[in-house]
């Protein structure tokens, strides 16, 4: 083959253009398979059937004469056909299938179980008539030659058996299943046998199965080839929970025994995992002298000749501790205490001075396994803790626990991701000895660690931080740098990668920070982060959890001048953004707006903004507003609101007569029925609307009260500042009168206690506001103040007291995995909540409060 060269100018020349020929050759060759596969007019005149044929005709001639990709695609269509035509298709379409499948293929074979079993499920027929018709089809491809074929319709038979009665499964399955598991029949069949008698043990009572299926049971335990014996053991476990405890004992128990000194590897695996499984049904005694001893030899002989049950002993190993742990002595709980640790650290010990190239084979080989071993303790241990107690963690674990933090495969520290919640839960005070751990996985270098870790994060953190009796406040001051941190790091990690579902989880699950950092931390770390990702990222579900974690944020934000500064930016930089995109995505917050603060809070910021929207050049804005509309109008009260109802209105009436774009104008006609439709609440509650107006009444009050804590937080560091001058200048004066008598002197001396005295007893009502308010955002308050006091407009501290006690008891937003419900109370049922003109009377009193109190202090500082 000569090359295909390009030149400016073709040169057609004899020489070259034999050349061309040669190429034009080689390129029809190429093209001939691809000819060859097509349908020759009689393959397509053979694949072609008659359209006026119905289904049953047309399933009848495809399989009489069809080829097996029609057959097959009969077969699989037989499901529908039942439920069109089960009569039809019982009579005529099934003894077809019949007898197609006796020469059918695998395929057809895999299809035509998939097909019975479907039947089965749907209940196109009744259970009397699909075992008449159906179970002998189903029992003649049992023992077909392909093993796949074989336990496809093993599956189905399974399934069948636990829908037919008990009558037809004895006559059809059960005696035809004694010459079955003969030793003069196949391996294939007592396999199958192994499997129906596991089935079967549920299905009679324990009589019928211990004259009739035990005697099977010990033949095919005692069966010479091990695949049988390795089968039947498996069966055990659901023999035993069909015979009870006493057989389990005398029938069962021997045979485990003898099949775990079986000289087959995976005959001793199998007897192994199954008498772990029955450890419950053992009393005492069985478990002490018999399934203990068995239990040693195979921890010993684990690491010595038999490795192959060193993956399954060590996923059971958890269970098989706590299962035996009442029988235990000291040195035996020691024992497999330290065979655990052995097991975390397996594969990751360096030997020194190994060069053979025969030795490092076999070392990756074995890679594989050990990597799955630790993966397994990684499983397990939660319950190791349990083993141990948790107070014991941090002496017998707590390096175990390092260890598969950071341990170098992923596979291990993701199962340790998962498990950590656990974890935390079982060490309840002690929770913060294992922060530095979570710090770790946080800033895992695999993104599957860090959303195996986020799964549960909310309930996590929350333990760090508020968990367990003896978690004060240093454990907290502990954990918190380096929390912070942490968090920000895997957020920006997982902004980076192409993984934008952990991007959004993520985002979803740091929803619950202002229940475990303070307000200040948030605005300065998270809350504009979550403003730039709205406004950056390209994905739609990371933008919406971003706005919806951003309003959590402003929700619990603790000053005003930092959530009028975050309303503004929301305004200026997404509503009215030069992009149509951060448009939409304002409408979207709008949305949680709505759905996170009362009423009067979306009208007072956002109603005006989003109206402004109805002039918006993007036919998209325009039309995702009028889906808004009627949320909108809900916020709405009257008389109040009455300026902002007409303003909807003559927004809607410019639309209906401005609009131009046909979908719009659309949406917008039908949007105006429904807001027809609506009707509005009105300031005074009302039956129809009494559960929507408590809850936006507890929203409302929880508002107000956090801009009273603000006011509180401001006067009580204007006090302090006085209370420091005052101070200074007392030393000064005490500092000039030392020069003078002593009696002056103690005058002086007796002076100035008074003086401070009475300072502290004119802020003892505000240190205590104070102090609650300080909790207010961090964690739970106490389920002492339960009680909502009627009278909420008083100016003394009872009724601050009971008015913030009653938002802590009632309305609590909880912080659950990706969305926050309001929860009320009892108590809060029967508290008679203030209009918004009574929440104004709140802050009016506050104020004369406040007032009063400085007037009385520079009263008694004049004195």
């Amino acid at each position: 083959m000569h090359p295909i060269i390009f030149f400016s100018r073709m040169d057609f020349s004899q020489s070259n253009l034999f050349g061309y020929i040669e190429d034009l050759q080689e390129l029809t060759i190429i093209e001939r398979p691809v000819r060859r596969s097509l349908k020759t007019p009689e393959e397509i005149e053979r694949l072609t059937v008659d359209e006026e044929l119905s289904d049953i005709e047309r399933a009848v001639y495809l399989l009489s004469s069809g080829q097996d990709i029609q057959g097959t695609s009969v077969v699989a269509n037989l499901p529908v056909l039942m439920r069109q035509n089960p009569a039809e298709t019982l009579r005529r379409v099934l003894p077809k299938i019949r007898e197609v499948l006796h020469v059918a293929g695998v395929e057809m074979q895999l299809t035509a179980a998939v097909s019975f079993l479907t039947v089965l499920q749907e209940e196109s027929v009744s259970i009397h008539t699909y075992s008449h018709s159906f179970l002998h089809i189903i029992l003649q491809n049992l023992e077909h030659r392909d093993a796949g074929v074989s336990n496809a319709w093993l599956e189905t038979l399974l399934a069948v058996i636990e829908a037919l009665p008990k009558e037809t499964v004895r006559h059809e399955i059960l005696n035809p299943l004694v010459s079955k598991a003969q030793l003069s029949q196949t391996l294939q069949s007592r396999l199958v046998s192994c499997k129906i008698m596991g089935k079967l043990a549920n299905k009679f009572e324990a009589h019928i199965i211990k004259r009739e299926i035990l005697p099977l049971v010990k033949s095919l335990c005692q069966d010479v080839e091990y695949e049988v014996r390795t089968c039947m053991c498996r069966q055990l476990e659901h023999i035993a929970q069909g015979i009870g405890t006493e057989l389990t004992k005398t029938v069962v128990l021997p045979e485990l025994v003898e099949l775990a000194r079986d000289e087959g590897s995976s005959v001793r695996l199998a007897a192994f995992e199954t008498l772990v499984n029955l450890l419950d049904m053992f009393d005492a005694d069985d478990r002490s002298q018999t399934v203990l001893p068995l239990v040693k030899s195979f921890c010993e002989k684990s690491f010595k000749a038999d490795e192959s049950i060193l993956v399954s002993l060590s996923f059971n190993l958890g269970k098989l501790c706590n299962g035996l742990y009442g029988i235990f002595t000291p040195e035996q709980h020691l024992r497999f205490l330290e065979f655990y640790k052995k097991l975390s650290t397996l594969g990751l010990q360096q030997e020194n001075g190994h060069n053979d190239n025969q030795l490092q084979l076999q070392t990756l080989e074995q890679e594989k396994k050990y990597i799955s071993v630790r993966k397994n303790c990684a499983y397990n241990f939660p319950a190791m803790i349990v083993f141990v107690d948790p107070k014991n963690f941090h002496l017998e674990l707590y390096s175990i626990f390092f260890c598969l933090c950071h341990d170098p495969e992923v596979p291990v520290r993701y199962t340790m991701a998962i498990s950590f919640y656990e974890v935390a839960k079982l060490l309840n005070s002690g929770v913060y000895t294992i922060h530095k751990e979570l710090v770790t996985l946080l800033q895992d270098e695999s993104l599957e660690v860090l959303d195996a870790l986020v799964g549960h994060l909310p309930e996590i953190l929350e333990l760090m931080t508020n968990g367990g009796e003896n978690s004060g406040s240093e454990s907290k001051l502990l954990s918190i740098p380096d929390l912070i941190p942490a968090l920000t790091t895997a957020e920006q990690r997982a902004a980076t990668s192409l993984k934008w579902r952990t991007h959004e989880k993520l985002l979803q699950k740091y929803a619950c920070l202002p229940h475990i950092i303070s307000s200040d931390q948030i605005y300065y770390r998270f809350l504009h982060r979550m403003l730039t990702i709205i406004l950056t990222n390209n994905v739609l579900p990371v933008q919406k959890a971003a706005a919806r974690t951003l309003c959590v944020y402003l929700r619990y934000n603790r000053k005003q001048e930092q959530r009028h500064e975050v309303i503004q930016k929301l305004i200026e930089q997404l509503g009215q953004g030069k992009s149509y995109w951060n448009r939409l995505r304002f409408l979207d917050t709008c949305e949680f707006i709505m759905e996170l603060f009362s009423k009067s809070f979306f009208c007072k910021y956002f109603f005006l903004p989003v109206l402004e929207l109805t002039h918006d050049p993007v036919a998209n804005v325009r039309m995702k507003l009028c889906y808004l509309l009627p949320k909108v109008k809900s916020t709405l009260k009257i008389p109040t609101d009455k300026h902002l109802l007409q303003q909807l209105e003559l927004c809607i009436r410019k639309l209906l007569c401005q609009e131009k774009d046909k979908d719009v104008l659309t949406i917008i006609k039908r949007t105006v029925l429904e807001l027809d439709r609506m009707e509005i609440s009105v300031d005074a509650f009302q039956k129809r609307f009494y559960e929507n107006d408590l809850l936006d009444q507890e929203k409302e009050r929880q508002e107000h009260l956090l801009l009273e804590m603000e006011q509180l937080e401001k006067e009580k560091q204007q006090n302090e500042g006085r209370s420091t001058s005052i101070n200074d200048k007392m030393f000064e004066k005490k500092r000039r009168d030392s020069k003078t008598s002593s009696v002056l002197t103690k005058s002086i001396t007796l002076s100035v206690p008074g003086s401070s005295s009475a300072t502290s007893a004119g802020k003892e009502d505000k240190k205590s506001k104070l102090v609650r308010s300080q909790s207010f955002s961090t964690q739970a308050l106490h389920p002492k103040y339960s009680n909502i006091d009627k009278c909420p407009n008083k100016s003394s501290a009872t009724g601050y007291t009971s008015s913030l006690s009653g938002m802590g008891k009632s309305c609590m937003l909880s912080f659950s995995d990706d969305s926050f419900r309001t929860h009320s109370t009892g108590n809060s049922g029967n508290a008679a909540f203030p209009s918004s003109s009574s929440s104004r009377n709140l802050f009016n009193s506050a104020d004369q409060k406040s007032n009063g109190n400085k007037e009385s202090q520079s009263r008694k500082m004049s004195m």
